[in-house]
């Protein structure tokens, strides 16, 4: 088994993305949006951390995390959201010779991206990527729009006007231009 090597940062805040095993027009997260909210709700009671932000896309998932002070298990705790999300869905998804040998679902991505916050500017243009995702995917033309993002308790505690992020503001280029 593959090890990772990651900064060892008791207390630390994260940035995580994962992705569904399968991306494109999958739409299995906002769909079943409800159920990954009461995962993460479980996984938190049992193994705490505060969500600082977070975006749900139709096929991954954007998020920032503090870990209490002593604990550094990020690992743990993406695992027991995994699988709890999997477990509780049917089982229709096509899985490989691989996945089906070692009994794993063939819903997410076995890894996830992680990049450690090293202070408050890394921490403002992370929740700034997070909440702009939407935006920036063309899900929506503002991140008001989009429902499932953190973007919305962001601006009733004044930390953006409502009209941030929107599309026009930011000039969508392609590459050639």
């Amino acid at each position: 088994m593959t090890r990772y090597r990651r900064p060892f940062a008791p207390g630390a805040t994260w940035f995580f993305t994962t992705n569904l095993a399968l991306r494109g027009d999958n739409r299995l997260l906002i769909e079943r949006v409800e159920l990954l909210r009461s995962v993460i709700a479980a996984v938190k009671t049992r193994h705490p951390f505060r969500i600082e932000a977070m975006v749900v896309l139709p096929d991954h998932l954007h998020a920032v995390w503090t870990l209490p002070p002593d604990d550094t298990g990020i690992g743990l705790r993406w695992g027991l959201i995994k699988a709890g999300f999997a477990r509780r869905l049917p089982r229709l998804e096509r899985r490989s010779t691989s996945r089906s040998g070692r009994g794993e679902r063939g819903i997410w991505q076995r890894r996830f991206w992680d990049h450690l916050i090293r202070d408050q500017a890394d921490l403002n243009a992370h929740c700034d990527y997070i909440h702009y995702n939407p935006v920036k995917h063309g899900l929506v033309m503002t991140a008001k729009d989009w429902p499932y993002s953190s973007f919305h308790r962001y601006v009733r505690i004044g930390v953006y006007p409502i009209d941030w992020g929107v599309a026009r503001d930011f000039g969508r280029r392609s590459f050639g231009e």
